[in-house]
């Protein structure tokens, strides 16, 4: 079944997009290096700003084709969940007419029993030879006539289902079998306009929203470094000499209990950066994994929602937390929480632009959880992603508390 629905996402998306010249999108990088002083922040921000500005010439041109791509790839989200439910019915039904078909069986098979009954005892001529009057014989004949066609008409009802059931099992291998050969002819054709596909991301934050989140990263700083304890040292001042550093035993679950229903990885044919943990209702509350300090958060991103970034020191290791699809955001950048801190709810369902939301990334609630390596305010990058400690990169695996620990 959920292969099924890859097939059909990816195969709706390429067959949009071959219909759009792409070209490559505004690229948003981190910085080379984690930000480690106030002036390594400000470096990124320029950075950041230096590469709009290179981009100034093509830029409406080249955002008109992200936004044509970022309409492709909404239409086939649409598709799949059209499709999801089309086969569900088609799931269900099969299980209801074979239901019908047993229940059927068991009712011929008790009628013929009856019936055989019947005939060896002989009491089908003692039942209508003992009518009193023409009138009790002509309802006696009736009745029998009666019975014999609902059991006549019950057994082509079940020679009908099970044709029907049979047909339905055939279609569904059919267009499985049609949506696999199309993937496969469409695959060298997308790595042709599109180059790798799996490389893209589609949580990544846009260059504007970037500079705008470190931008209030760099503003934050500043305030917290001139008023902290220690002499103020400008640009060099350490980020961490402006906070007090949490300490970290190590790490606790987001959630209270919760399944994660995807993985990290190429999920229909983009990269995804985190584990979605179901299971829970919007507005249940959302903690921080790890004792740490807010380095960044976007409110209402087309592809995330409320996005949440907590810088965080495990075991002398540097991380960053991120949280997805928040319902509502209950720290500011700057704080420093604890891993009792209710960071924010979960949010998914009334967000999404399927439920009349503007979160393009979401359809039902749940949070987009994920850890990397380094300190970051934004967009992650690819290969400092990691399965964050205390979870296997496993769909399907459930806790009931923060303390539930994996392997």
């Amino acid at each position: 079944m959920k292969k099924n629905l890859r097939y059909l996402f990816t195969f709706t998306m390429i067959s949009a997009t071959l219909f759009v010249y792409i070209i490559s999108p505004i690229s948003v990088k981190a910085a080379s290096k984690d930000p480690e002083t106030l002036g390594d922040l400000k470096e990124n921000l320029a950075a950041l700003k230096k590469q709009k500005s290179d981009n100034a010439a093509n830029q409406k041109y080249t955002q008109s084709q992200i936004t044509a791509r970022e309409n492709a790839i909404n239409q086939a989200e649409a598709e799949i969940t059209k499709a999801q439910g089309e086969m569900e019915e088609a799931e269900q039904k099969i299980e209801d007419s074979n239901a019908s078909i047993e229940s059927l069986k068991e009712q011929v098979k008790q009628f013929l029993e009856f019936y055989q009954q019947m005939k060896s005892k002989n009491a089908y001529v003692e039942y209508i030879s003992g009518a009193s009057n023409m009138t009790d014989l002509v309802m006696r004949v009736a009745a029998v006539e009666q019975t014999t066609a609902y059991i006549q008409n019950n057994i082509e009802n079940l020679e009908e289902l099970i044709k029907e059931n049979e047909q339905l099992k055939i279609d569904l291998q059919k267009k499985q079998e049609d949506l696999s050969n199309k993937i496969t002819s469409y695959q060298a054709k997308i790595k042709e306009l599109y180059g790798n596909l799996e490389s893209y991301d589609k949580y990544a934050l846009d260059i504007d929203t970037e500079i705008k989140t470190v931008q209030s990263q760099v503003d934050t700083y500043i305030k917290l470094c001139a008023n902290s304890k220690k002499s103020y040292l400008g640009d060099n001042e350490l980020l961490t000499d402006c906070t007090d550093v949490p300490y970290n035993a190590g790490w606790l679950k987001p959630l209270n209990k919760g399944k994660i229903t995807s993985t990290i990885g190429t999920r229909w044919g983009s990269y995804h950066n985190a584990l979605d943990i179901g299971g829970n209702a919007e507005g249940t509350p959302v903690y921080a994994a790890a004792a740490g300090t807010v380095s960044g958060f976007v409110p209402r991103y087309k592809c995330g929602g409320n996005m949440l970034y907590i810088n965080v020191t495990v075991g002398g290791v540097k991380y960053t937390t991120y949280y997805y699809h928040l319902l509502k955001v209950n720290v500011k950048v700057g704080d420093v929480v604890t891993q009792n801190t209710v960071i924010g709810l979960v949010g998914g369902y009334s967000t999404s632009t399927s439920h009349g939301g503007y979160d393009t990334c979401t359809t039902g609630a749940h949070l987009h959880f994920g850890v990397a390596k380094g300190y970051y305010s934004g967009s992650i990058k690819k290969a400092n992603v990691i399965t964050p400690p205390g979870f296997p990169n496993s769909k399907g695996y459930s806790f009931k508390s923060r303390t539930d620990y994996y392997g």
